[in-house]
């Protein structure tokens, strides 16, 4: 079943684009893992906020994902960029109306 983890990551002060850049940077290595979609956004209005929404292929994707090097040398070079001020939900997908 799909798993979907959304969720929320502080920046530090003034570096929210530089967390972003990193984020969005291609890796295939993500597909590869069971990652079907990794989307980042940011909203004006929370500057030091950036907002992330995954769906893997299963919440045990997700969690084996977290042991690959590639995995833990991207979290390694973001954690200078975030505060430490972190939040949002996970839950399986049940459904959609544009798939089957």
């Amino acid at each position: 079943m799909t798993f979907a983890n959304a969720g929320t990551l502080g920046a530090v002060a003034g570096r929210r684009d530089e967390l972003v850049a990193h984020l969005t940077a291609r890796s295939e290595k993500l597909r590869q893992l069971g990652c079907l979609a990794y989307e980042v956004g940011v909203n004006d209005q929370q500057p030091d906020t950036v907002f992330v929404i995954e769906l893997w292929e299963s919440a045990e994707a997700h969690q084996s994902s977290l042991a690959a090097p590639e995995v833990q040398a991207a979290i390694a070079a973001a954690r200078p960029l975030l505060s430490g001020e972190f939040g949002g939900f996970r839950f399986e997908v049940v459904g959609s109306p544009l798939r089957d």
